[in-house]
């Protein structure tokens, strides 16, 4: 089990940094609108996290075709949790890069969305305060990581529900006999 946790927990983590990457290059570049930008997170997210369903569906073939669900989701919170830590390293080597400017930009485009909106001067003094208060805090290592990793966990533990569920059943893509 451990190699099959470790294969795939791996190569989500690296979908996961790398498409992550690939958007904070777009957000910062304001080719994504920035209300968008949660749409297109989670999404990266699910894909990276596929691999959870096929490290399920690896473990189950390579074990007599047939997995409970519990062993299921045995198996796929392991591979999230590397997928998560990846995830969250990838991030920490990106942050020095733009995090500081993209948290700016992000407070920047919230508060004038606010404006826009019509808020209060003193809704938009406070948000403008929660927001600096928030980048402070968010400037050390451990609450950032553990920030990254609360991003993509439950995502992850959603995929391991379903996947754990659906692979359970022997009918759903039955693994290929060698001949």
């Amino acid at each position: 089990m451990a190699k099959i946790v470790l294969i795939f927990g791996l190569l989500s983590g690296a979908i996961a940094g790398v498409l992550m990457w690939l958007l904070m290059g777009s957000v910062n570049s304001d080719a994504i609108n920035v209300d968008n930008g949660i749409l297109w997170g989670y999404a990266t997210m699910i894909i990276a996290l596929s691999m959870v369903f096929f490290g399920i569906k690896s473990y189950r073939d390579n074990h007599g075709g047939h997995i409970s669900f519990f062993k299921g989701l045995q198996v796929g919170i392991l591979i999230s949790i590397i997928s998560a830590v990846c995830y969250a390293a990838s991030w920490e080597i990106y942050y020095p890069k733009v995090g500081d400017e993209f948290m700016q930009k992000y407070t920047a485009y919230y508060l004038d969305k606010m404006k826009k909106e019509g808020s209060s001067d003193d809704e938009i003094e406070t948000a403008r305060v929660e927001s600096e208060k928030f980048m402070e805090m968010y400037r050390n290592f451990f609450i950032r990581f553990g920030f990254s990793l609360i991003e993509i966990l439950p995502v992850g533990v959603i995929v391991t529900l379903v996947s754990a569920a659906l692979l359970r059943k022997r009918e759903l893509l039955p693994a290929q006999e060698v001949r």
